[in-house]
């Protein structure tokens, strides 16, 4: 009698992932932050964290919004806690539209798609409009959300440089004529105009025009992505890029920074026929947005001053911008430059030859301080010698506190730089998929 021999196991029981060869080719472009375990360590009380973009709401009238919020489920409880339109509640879209003539943005509310989170807006418009290998110019550093999407796409990204004024016209130029001059096809421009995550710069006035020229003239649709807008610290609410291509430009707009980031609430503005898109993309993504949410921000819309509230959150984060400004300046070591915001939430650090900010940041967070480093806001092996410093959630004193921590930090990295010259650095794997540490 032969012995039977005992079937080999699948070698697939040893992969880590049993699925791996199950996946659709384009998910090799989503990869998993590398620094979540460090940003677990970093949310312990002891660590100041200058990474995460999450808002202060200590401004929020929370006895008045809790008593909104019960009246709403006692009168219209059965409307929102049921399902909805996938394009959004008919009255919270024409609220959308008072708040974006704010911007001089002129839109009927059939034409706004509301959406969970500007996030979700970003992921339908890059579903909608790219085929794998197909060009999306972005400024260069760019938002690590719209990266990842961009990736999951299979989308080419092809950074825009950028100076103290915002995206630079003539960077533009260059970069469209050079993707077509080697065939490639650009879909969209994607751009922050106002106070840039994560640059903290705002396009000049003078340049939006030439902008929209630019794309307008290339046949380049527009997607501006505008969640800080209503955050200047002088109070100027500068003109939408919409107003000035109404056909070429799609607004992305969210109430997270300007009211509850958790009730997850975007919006898209798109041309008519690219709104009709938005909505079958929309139905098939969630089928509607939850409409409690959006009942909760149009009753808030409707019975507070929100536009009193924004004022106080820009008093609230101009006081944290200039605590971070002020501690860079007295702490920082030579060599280190940084952006000035005029409004949002965020500073951009670029540190001195031989500091290498990815490689550095397990030490700061040792050093009980953390940041998110440069590499993660680029889809191309650049930004290690930067850093994102967010000064929107931690006290003035706590802010200090944490930018002391960091010049320590560099300070020992210089002084190991100088001693034994540059080491190796890691390749960059490209876009990760965001996180609310890195949003």
């Amino acid at each position: 009698m032969t012995e039977q021999r005992p079937a080999r196991p699948d070698s697939s029981q040893h992969d880590l992932d049993p699925h791996l060869r199950r996946y659709a080719a384009r998910t090799s472009g989503m990869t998993a932050s590398e620094i979540r375990a460090l940003f677990a360590v970093a949310s312990r009380p002891e660590v100041v964290s200058l990474a995460g973009g999450m808002p202060n709401l200590a401004a929020l009238p929370l006895d008045s919004l809790s008593t909104e919020i019960g009246d709403l489920i006692a009168n219209e409880g059965l409307t929102a806690l049921q399902y909805g339109s996938a394009q959004g509640v008919v009255a919270l879209r024409e609220q959308i539209c008072e708040v974006m003539g704010l911007e001089g943005i002129s839109a009927h509310p059939d034409d706004v798609v509301v959406t969970v989170g500007s996030q979700m807006a970003l992921d339908m418009v890059t579903r909608l409009f790219c085929d794998p290998g197909d060009v999306v110019l972005a400024e260069g550093p760019s938002y690590v959300g719209a990266l990842g999407s961009f990736a999951a796409y299979q989308a080419q990204v092809v950074h825009v440089a950028m100076d103290d004024d915002g995206l630079q016209p003539e960077a533009l130029r260059a970069a469209i004529e050079s993707c077509r001059k080697s065939g490639q096809r650009i879909k969209f421009l994607y751009t922050i105009p106002n106070f840039h995550n994560p640059a903290g710069v705002t396009l000049s006035i003078e340049r939006r025009a030439e902008i929209v020229e630019i794309c307008r003239s290339a046949g380049i649709l527009i997607i501006e992505d505008n969640p800080y807008g209503m955050l200047g610290f002088d109070g100027q609410v500068y003109p939408a890029l919409r107003t000035l291509d109404p056909e070429n430009v799609i607004y992305l707009g969210s109430f997270s920074k300007t009211f509850a980031a958790g009730l997850r609430v975007g919006w898209a503005l798109a041309p008519h026929a690219v709104r009709e898109k938005l909505v079958l993309a929309a139905e098939s993504a969630t089928l509607c947005p939850p409409t409690f949410n959006q009942l909760v921000v149009s009753r808030y819309l409707a019975t507070h001053d929100w536009q009193g509230n924004i004022k106080q959150f820009r008093r609230n984060y101009a006081e944290r911008r200039d605590a971070m400004l002020h501690a860079l300046e007295q702490y920082l070591p030579q060599g280190c430059t940084w952006t000035r915001p005029e409004g949002g939430f965020f500073v951009w650090l670029t540190v001195p030859e031989g500091v290498d900010t990815k490689a550095m940041l397990p030490r700061a967070v040792t050093a009980r301080v953390a940041y998110a480093s440069g590499t993660g806001f680029y889809a191309d092996d650049f930004g290690s010698r930067q850093m994102r410093l967010s000064y929107c959630y931690p006290t003035p004193d706590r802010i200090t506190e944490g930018v002391r921590r960091l010049a320590g930090v560099l300070e020992s990295e210089l002084e190991l730089y100088e001693t034994f010259g540059p080491t190796a650095r890691r390749e960059i794997s490209g876009p990760q998929s965001p996180s609310p540490d890195t949003a």
